[in-house]
């Protein structure tokens, strides 16, 4: 089973995307855009920036969960990861964006 991005529109009437893994579980988070094009530009630059390793940043949260964000080559976030209880499943997760990033269909909930 493949990955796919959910483009939706949050209750704040921002658009987001996700990407999840083929198991469902998501694996990256967008902030939130004014305008659709501008989501649909953040799913490219995940495409166009994801295989790559230095354009991730490995983090830990104040409590000691691991977690990481996907930049583009201007430094920005482009996507966030959930939080992870290790550093492994943390790189499981920098794996499945690698793997599923690149081409996964985009399904628009809008």
């Amino acid at each position: 089973m493949t990955g796919k991005y959910e483009l939706f529109t949050g209750t704040n009437g921002q658009y987001y995307f996700r990407l999840k893994a083929g198991n469902g579980e998501i694996i990256l988070s967008s902030e939130g855009y004014h305008a659709k094009a501008s989501a649909e530009n953040g799913i490219q630059s995940v495409r166009d920036n994801s295989p790559y390793d230095h354009n991730y940043n490995r983090l830990s949260a104040m409590d000691g969960r691991s977690y990481f964000t996907l930049r583009a080559v201007n430094y920005q976030v482009i996507g966030t990861s959930q939080m992870y209880l290790s550093t492994q499943a943390r790189e499981d997760g920098i794996a499945s964006v690698k793997a599923n990033g690149p081409s996964a269909p985009v399904v628009d909930l809008t």
